[in-house]
């Protein structure tokens, strides 16, 4: 198992190198050699004109975007994978709460009324969690708390509707000539905005939130076996899974507020993580991090150079991840054990 994290950590590391000489102005690996000596010993192999405009493109265009798919996507993965073993079900996404409606809800919201890219970083988060809590209140309605792993799927579903159906009055109501085309694009996932200043805002509290995931791997083990046996074990279910819901819910609203509507990710991945590792949550999660890294990066390469403009990441990871969650139902009798 050490050896297939080692070899991902690996193969990122790789693709995060290569991935800064791509795109429509060619950039080298030796270009990209002598401006790393540059910036670590000042030493200048390159003409000053050269080296000002690989430094643009590097700090300012590429390596925002490349960070950000690659946490992203490992947000996604690790969500997608927690909340499976959560619910003891290999079909369900990270979106299975409304946190990726209420996002987008947000986010059409603030596109439709206003001209701030931070007001609609700010409300998609927003939103996004607002969401997630209004599918927790719906399990406070009924008395009867002895399926309660359902009642929160089902208000989970309500809260899905109901956030993608006031997600459909703002489209409805927008300007279709000016904010309209705006919230359809955001809504198919991009990373072209991405800036500095936002990584380095976010990836603090995405890396802990993974993190957190990742800590939470035991008891997530236990919690699959089924709340009479992990209760028996003196693992208090609730707080489990409340901390859970948290952590994937948090970093999620997150990922969405960067870039926007980015699906199959959290469903998909998981799924061949556990083919190759197994269903040990604890292996799982790091390698389901890793391969949805490697996943959105490679999509995201894939976006910028396919075609003279870019394609909307969401749209190929739907492409992709289509066919293969119809290859993965074969699988899923199987579930997590």
């Amino acid at each position: 198992m050490k050896k297939i994290i080692i070899f991902l950590c690996l193969s990122l590391i790789v693709l995060f190198i290569v991935s800064l000489t791509l795109g429509k102005y060619p950039i080298t690996l030796f270009d990209l050699y002598e401006y790393g000596l540059y910036k670590l010993f000042s030493i200048d192999s390159l003409d000053m004109d050269k080296t000002i405009l690989i430094d643009n493109i590097l700090i300012n265009i590429r390596l925002p975007r490349i960070i950000a798919a690659i946490l992203i996507g490992a947000s996604y993965a690790i969500s997608g994978a927690s909340f499976q073993a959560m619910f003891i079900n290999p079909l369900v996404s990270p979106g299975i709460l409304g946190v990726l409606s209420g996002a987008a809800f947000g986010a059409a919201l603030s596109i439709a009324f206003f001209d701030n890219w931070y007001i609609t970083q700010v409300l998609s988060f927003s939103f996004g969690v607002i969401a997630v809590l209004f599918s927790i209140s719906i399990t406070y309605i009924y008395k009867d708390k002895s399926n309660s792993t359902l009642i929160l799927i089902l208000g989970g579903i309500i809260s899905g509707s109901f956030f993608s159906t006031l997600l459909s009055i703002v489209k409805y109501t927008a300007d279709p000539y000016d904010k309209l085309p705006s919230i359809v694009y955001w809504l198919m996932g991009s990373l072209s905005f991405v800036e500095i200043d936002e990584i380095l805002l976010f990836i603090i509290p995405m890396l802990l939130s993974i993190s957190g995931l990742i800590l939470m791997s035991k008891y997530l083990n236990v919690l699959s076996f089924g709340d009479q046996e992990a209760q028996s074990l003196g693992v208090n279910t609730k707080l489990i899974r409340v901390i859970v819901i948290v952590l994937a819910t948090f970093v999620c609203a997150l990922s969405v507020s960067i870039g926007g509507m980015i699906g199959w990710i959290g469903l998909i991945i998981p799924h061949f993580a556990r083919l190759i590792v197994g269903p040990n949550n604890s292996i799982l999660l790091i390698v389901s991090a890793l391969m949805g890294a490697l996943f959105l990066l490679i999509v995201d390469n894939a976006s910028r150079l396919i075609l003279d403009v870019e394609i909307p990441i969401g749209i190929l990871t739907s492409l992709i991840g289509i066919p293969i969650f119809i290859i993965a139902l074969k699988n899923s009798k199987k579930g997590l054990h």
